[in-house]
């Protein structure tokens, strides 16, 4: 009977224990998620994709028309001016070469020579010419009649402009005057048309584009080859209109290729378009990339994280327990006693997953997680702490043109 007793006396005891933590429970409130306050460094980021560019490209063509005979190079091929891209076949004017170069030839050869030998002929014809008018004007009237000695002075006439004529054939046949100046001008332009049935490069770079293949038949309006000059490396990026006011010249970023991401790399904005795509919103943005990696391509994707802002320690409140946010107000439901209240904090840097408190809450201050609760102030409540400084939070935002805050 007492053993009875005993246990039913401990079972009432239980129970009253149940009721009493039940009561104590709902006393104390729903369970919610929440946040504790915390200080840490923090580092504000602008994150956009973008692409490789070289700051320099040229576009190489032919001069003249021809059908491509050999290509030397193709896409990815380092050149160094002078090197051949690629030979036109050139056998008509090849020959018009050798026919030029047979007529300076010529020229020295014969054209000279036989010019100096009709003029010492010339000047023989004309003393010939010369004694025989002279005779004829010593002699009587009686003997030669007046037509005879009219044409002993027209020969000698005729005589002595076939002299002249010679002469100034032999001056401009003569080595450095007008038919040897003339005759290498045409063997020149016709080699300088040669030289152009070889396409080469004028600067050092690395082969792009080629849209040419041998058999193609080419034209001067036509692009053979795109290269990127050897030189700076640009990344270019648009970035959201949004996100203007916090970039700035000379700003630091680190950057992402698609291709591996493994490897970052350093680089700073050297220009800021003084204009907004209107289409797309954006703001076109280019950064310097110095030293270059061995692996960056052109037109490669990239991410690029640009650093706008950082406190080495500063208040942070995770974005979902924000709510009401106008400019630079927010509210958050603060727990202080178990019990909630709505409050109202300044911001400062403002991220993506996390923002500065300036003012309105201090450090170890609890906060619900969710903003938006339409629990009454005064409810009580029991918080589960949720860590609230997540590492890395801005990796999530890598392909997006966003501001996410890092923080450490």
């Amino acid at each position: 009977m007492f053993v009875a007793r005993y246990k039913s006396l401990i079972i009432i005891v239980i129970l009253i224990l149940v009721a009493s933590f039940a009561a104590y429970r709902w006393w104390q409130g729903p369970l919610l998620a929440g946040y504790e306050v915390e200080s840490s460094r923090l580092v504000q980021t602008v994150v956009a994709s973008g692409s490789v560019a070289t700051v320099s490209r040229t576009q190489i063509g032919s001069e003249i028309t021809g059908v491509v005979l050999k290509r030397f190079v193709q896409e990815g091929d380092r050149v160094s001016p002078g090197d051949v891209l690629l030979v036109l076949k050139s056998d008509e004017i090849s020959a018009q070469v050798r026919q030029a170069e047979t007529e300076l030839k010529e020229l020295a050869t014969t054209k000279r020579p036989q010019a100096e030998v009709d003029l010492a002929n010339a000047k023989v014809q004309l003393e010939q010419a010369q004694r025989e008018a002279a005779r004829r004007r010593n002699t009587e009237l009686g003997i030669l009649s007046a037509e005879e000695r009219e044409k002993s002075i027209e020969a000698e006439i005729l005589a002595r402009n076939n002299v002249e004529t010679a002469r100034l054939q032999v001056a401009a046949l003569a080595p450095g005057k007008v038919e040897e100046i003339k005759l290498r001008e045409k063997l020149a332009a016709l080699q300088a048309q040669l030289a152009k049935t070889q396409i080469r490069a004028e600067v050092s770079g690395i082969v792009l584009t080629r849209n040419v293949e041998p058999g193609d038949l080419v034209q001067p309006s036509q692009i053979l080859f795109t290269i990127a000059l050897d030189g700076a490396t640009e990344i270019r990026v648009p970035f959201d209109e949004r996100n203007l006011p916090l970039l700035a010249l000379q700003q630091k970023a680190t950057v992402i290729a698609d291709a591996y991401p493994n490897l970052p790399f350093p680089a700073h904005i050297n220009f800021i378009a003084p204009n907004v795509d209107a289409q797309r919103g954006t703001v076109d943005v280019r950064l310097t990339v110095d030293p270059i990696p061995d692996y960056l391509l052109q037109d490669m994707t990239v991410s690029v994280n640009v650093e706008t802002n950082k406190r080495e320690r500063t208040l942070l409140i995770p974005n979902d327990a924000l709510s009401n946010i106008s400019g630079n107000k927010a509210k958050v439901i603060l727990v202080r006693g178990g019990k909630i209240q709505r409050h109202s904090i300044t911001l400062g840097l403002r991220g993506l997953v996390m923002s500065e408190v300036v003012a309105g809450l201090k450090e170890g201050d609890q906060v619900l997680a969710d903003a938006e609760s339409v629990l009454k102030n005064g409810t009580r409540v029991r918080l589960e702490q949720t860590k609230a400084i997540v590492q890395n939070q801005a990796d999530q935002t890598n392909s997006k043109n966003e501001l996410p805050v890092k923080f450490d």
